[in-house]
């Protein structure tokens, strides 16, 4: 069996265009490297950061990066999808067919993709502020009710 794989098209400048974190690229063409015909490639966090010596949040990032860029899709925990413009293929036919399948919004060579991907890490980016603005005030709430309650203690005697 070949390892030769085709792909219908060559990404490599939409992929420099993206500036994606230097770990995202890693895992990218890890992940690429062993994933199936047709870009299935069943793997865990753990395992991809032991392969290239990353830290899980490192792992994390870059996955969430990747899924930002539409370039790889989690399916589920241990099994990932790696965009039909990207994932090898057995013949280039095959290649072809799976492109021509996909939808107009999972497409790297879509007008404004690079800028879809520089709006998803902002707005990703804002929604984690937000999250980090949430737990903040609940901590500070909590801190509050904290001292509230120690003030409002007598001593018994």
């Amino acid at each position: 069996m070949s390892t030769l794989r085709f792909a219908a098209v060559n990404a490599d400048g939409l992929l420099s265009d993206l500036d994606l974190p230097p770990a995202a690229y890693r895992v990218l063409l890890k992940l690429r490297s062993l994933s199936e015909p047709g870009g299935r490639i069943l793997i865990d966090q753990a395992t991809i950061g032991g392969l290239l010596e990353l830290s899980r949040p490192s792992v994390n990032a870059a996955l969430r990066s990747l899924e930002l860029a539409k370039l790889v899709r989690k399916v589920r925990n241990g099994v990932y999808q790696i965009n039909p413009m990207l994932a090898g293929y057995n013949s280039f036919e095959d290649a072809v067919a799976a492109v021509n399948e996909m939808s107009a919004d999972e497409r790297l060579d879509a007008r404004g993709y690079v800028a879809s991907y520089h709006q998803a890490v902002a707005e990703y980016q804002d929604q984690l502020a937000e999250q980090r603005k949430k737990r903040a005030a609940v901590a500070a709430a909590k801190k509050a009710a904290e001292s509230k309650r120690r003030r409002t203690l007598h001593a018994v005697g």
